[in-house]
């Protein structure tokens, strides 16, 4: 999710990757229980290992981005309650054609050394995602400005043997720095959703440190611009974050540190969870979920929203045994995805009728027509494919709650195609995301997507474009390229949800991944602490947590 990515989101109408507003007005003094005053307290929350360095425009999974989330703050963020985008460290983002936008920034922001975020902050930052040579996994989100095709090259031929050729520039000539607090960026044609994007992480600034070293030496001690900083990192272990104290929007946390403790299995952050030991978990375990056993055991510590979040099946087309688009939909066809929702989730999931999420402006209901279980229509696909040969492995990454819902996929496959199916985890989800990226995975894959902005078109152009950043299986298909970019040129928002559903209908037909369940988040909190909200993603608002 931002690949669940980040991959990132909303709910209600929004989403986000990034830290979302949410201040409650409590004061700082207040104390109880033994843990001192919020101003001086602490609290633990799960995490999962990132998998690479923590540096923005280069961080596609939720491990990573949840710690960005923290500690960056965008131009723009979206309210906890899914409403609109608001400016954040943006002052005001001005367009009279919906293709040049002059942003002025607020002028008294800082980044964790202590450094004045500038609008060069933000143009070089922007600017070195988008050269290719730097192997940004989010360059393709710069794809909208001018001057992206010449410092963004593609591997014609994406693994190799022939490499990408050298970009013609180093800098985008669509962004222009007027001043140290002003920038105009200058897009290929009017984008009137463009604004929307600017909240996501892959447009965080970066600090002038950032340029004097290597990206992996950044990354493994980040300087942002939000309202934690970086402590330090044990891999596999945890990441302890710190309240910035000079941070002054609105988001400002009351509490003074945070560690991110690295769970193998989420059954042992709940135990943990229910023990009193971890303050927040964001996703209790499915086994919980039986009978509501969760609600009992939390009592008035459980928190339940729905967010902009889909479990998907990704499918790695560049493997020659999926290139076949009637093979994908009959084993879409062949999954009772309602059943596994009451036997396995206990209904606290709904199955997937659409590939984009209901939160998300611009969403057609029912547009996956794939999506519905069909076993008789799913054998005549298969059998249009000329069948399948051999063991189907269904990959999931095993130190989540992953295995019984995809056990309960391998055998749904199973018995109403024939196929020989099975379900294998993976130990950690670095490893499994690190087989994704490198394009090496032996079979169908658990995935997921969490919306990075508030858009139906951030579930089209990084999942199912040409090079989007997070289609992973590398799926290329002409005229969806050629309708997403219909619509990202659209002159208004109507006109490109309209190009965009026209694609999903192409999508629907290629069948190049196999969404799965629309999601319910069950979280949950411990007696420690009180006020606690979550974000339109889901994730802990730190700015909402006081201690008792």
């Amino acid at each position: 999710m931002r690949v669940s990515k980040r991959a990132g989101v909303v709910a209600l109408t929004t989403a986000v990757a990034l830290v979302a507003a949410g201040c409650s007005g409590s004061d700082d003094s207040d104390t109880g229980k033994g843990s001192g005053d919020t101003a001086n307290g602490a609290i633990t929350i799960d995490g999962t290992q990132p998998e690479v360095g923590l540096v923005p425009a280069n961080t596609t999974e939720t491990g990573g981005g949840k710690i960005i989330d923290f500690m960056w703050t965008g131009l723009v963020s979206y309210p906890n309650d899914g409403g609109a985008p608001v400016n954040a460290v943006a002052q005001d983002i001005k367009t009279t054609d919906s293709k040049v936008y002059t942003i002025k920034i607020k002028p008294d922001t800082k980044f964790h050394d202590g450094t004045v975020v500038k609008a060069k902050n933000f143009v070089d930052a922007w600017n070195w995602a988008a050269y290719s040579p730097n192997g940004a996994q989010n360059g393709s989100f710069f794809s909208d400005i001018a001057g992206f095709a010449d410092v963004h090259t593609e591997d014609p031929d994406g693994d190799g043997p022939k490499k990408a050729p050298e970009p013609k520039a180093k800098t985008m000539s669509g962004l222009k720095v007027i001043d140290d607090t002003t920038f105009e960026v200058t897009l290929n044609a009017p984008f009137s959703i463009f604004p929307t994007k600017l909240g996501y992480s892959a447009f965080m600034p970066l600090p002038d440190a950032f340029f004097s070293e290597t990206p992996e030496a950044f990354g493994k001690k980040p300087i942002g611009n939000g309202p934690v900083k970086f402590v330090s990192w044990q891999d596999n272990v945890e990441i302890k974050l710190t309240r910035f104290d000079d941070y002054n929007l609105d988001d400002k946390v009351k509490i003074k540190d945070v560690t991110v403790k690295m769970y193998q299995e989420d059954t042992a952050a709940y135990n943990d969870l229910v023990s009193g030991t971890l303050d927040f978990q964001q996703q209790v375990p499915v086994s919980s979920l039986a009978g509501d056993k969760w609600k009992a055991d939390l009592a008035d510590r459980a928190i339940e929203a729905q967010i902009p979040v889909m479990q998907i099946l990704g499918i790695p087309i560049y493997d020659k045994r999926f290139q076949n688009a009637n093979l994908r939909k009959a084993i879409s066809m062949s999954i009772n995805r309602q059943e596994i929702a009451d036997k396995i989730f206990f209904n606290t999931r709904k199955a997937a009728t659409s590939w984009s999420s209901p939160l998300a402006p611009g969403h057609t209901d029912g547009d996956c027509t794939v999506c519905k279980f069909d076993p008789a229509a799913a054998k005549a696909a298969l059998q249009a494919a000329g069948g399948f040969t051999g063991e189907l492995v269904l990959y999931y990454n095993a130190d989540a709650s992953h295995k019984e819902w995809m056990e309960a996929t391998a055998q749904s496959i199973k018995t109403n195609l024939g196929i020989n199916a099975r379900a294998e985890g993976v130990p950690t989800f670095a490893v499994f995301r690190q087989t994704i990226n490198d394009h090496k995975m032996k079979g169908i894959y658990r995935a997921g997507w969490q919306q990075d902005y508030p858009d139906v078109e951030n579930w089209i152009g990084p999942l199912y474009v040409t090079g989007g950043s997070s289609n992973d299986g590398l799926f290329s298909n002409a005229q969806v390229d050629k309708l997403y970019k219909e619509g990202t040129a659209a002159p208004s928002v109507d006109a490109a949800h309209a190009k965009f559903a026209e694609a999903t209908k192409i999508i629907d037909q290629e069948v190049p991944a196999i969404p799965m369940f629309e999601v319910t988040q069950q979280s949950g909190v411990s007696d420690r602490v009180t006020g606690v909200k979550t974000t339109n993603v889901g994730e802990i608002d730190l700015s909402s947590v006081q201690l008792k």
